[in-house]
């Protein structure tokens, strides 16, 4: 089996972001990056089912120079090889645009299984790995939390609201949307991360006339605000009153 894992190189949580100038993104220089949390669990779950049935895992990422870290880090956690579609432009384009840029490293692979992470914590679009499947013409389903793999069908789990859950079945090739928490994360070891220098990285340009479909005009950091009311009268018509509020401004009753 020849699975694909789409991987994107995301801001720390730990850090505080800080805008640039023109308050359209982040101040990238003074960021710190880690590999995006719900890709993780996707490419875990593609080292589980290369485990099962065999074949080869193959990284893919779409994003500037620096996302060779996250590349080698999933290579030493036991990714085969991988395909980097380089250009700075990428750093923050919208899902469409990376989707595009996957497809064109992708294309002539011919894989058996793409897995994605469900979103991105930077950006959380959740619509990268379903564009892809799109633009390459194949099916795909969304917040799966388990896969069960055979020859040349899946079925599926997916989730859904309330506490629901949905089996479906489906043929190969595919793209899956994977849950963050599907499965129990390992970690690079040392002969990992020795063994992942001399693995291959394939480089390749982004399709040139790349169409941006989004723009970003602005961004501010949440302001806090503390707003005290006093509710006069006797104990019960302050608790009535309060029960108003709460149901018909606060909306939370």
């Amino acid at each position: 089996m020849k699975i694909a894992v789409c991987i994107k190189q995301v801001p720390t949580r730990d850090w505080q972001p800080r805008l640039n100038e023109s308050k359209t993104w982040i101040r990238e220089q003074d960021a710190s990056f880690e590999m995006n949390e719900p890709d993780q669990y996707a490419l875990e779950e593609s080292l589980r089912l290369k485990e099962k049935h065999g074949g080869e895992v193959v990284v893919c990422s779409a994003g500037p120079s620096r996302v060779a870290q996250v590349i080698r880090e999933a290579l030493a956690r036991g990714a085969d090889r991988a395909i980097h579609v380089e250009d700075e432009a990428l750093a923050n384009a919208d899902g469409f645009v990376v989707a595009e840029a996957l497809e064109s490293g992708m294309k002539d692979e011919q894989f058996d299984l793409i897995l994605t992470g469900l979103q991105s914590d930077d950006q959380g679009f959740a619509q990268t790995g379903v564009i892809l499947a799109e633009r390459l013409g194949l099916p795909h389903a969304t917040i799966i939390m388990e896969v069960q793999a055979e020859t040349s069908a899946l079925r599926v789990k997916r989730e859904l609201e309330g506490g629901w859950f949905q089996w479906v079945a489906m043929p190969m090739p595919a793209v899956l949307t994977i849950q963050s928490g599907i499965n129990q994360l390992r970690y690079a070891t040392l002969k990992g991360i020795m063994a992942a220098k001399k693995k291959e990285i394939r480089r390749t340009a982004a399709p040139a006339g790349v169409a941006v479909r989004q723009k970003i005009l602005s961004l501010y950091v949440p302001e806090k605000a503390k707003k005290t009311q006093m509710i006069s009268g006797s104990s019960a018509e302050a608790a009535k009153e309060l029960v108003r509020r709460l149901r018909d401004e606060a909306r939370v009753l």
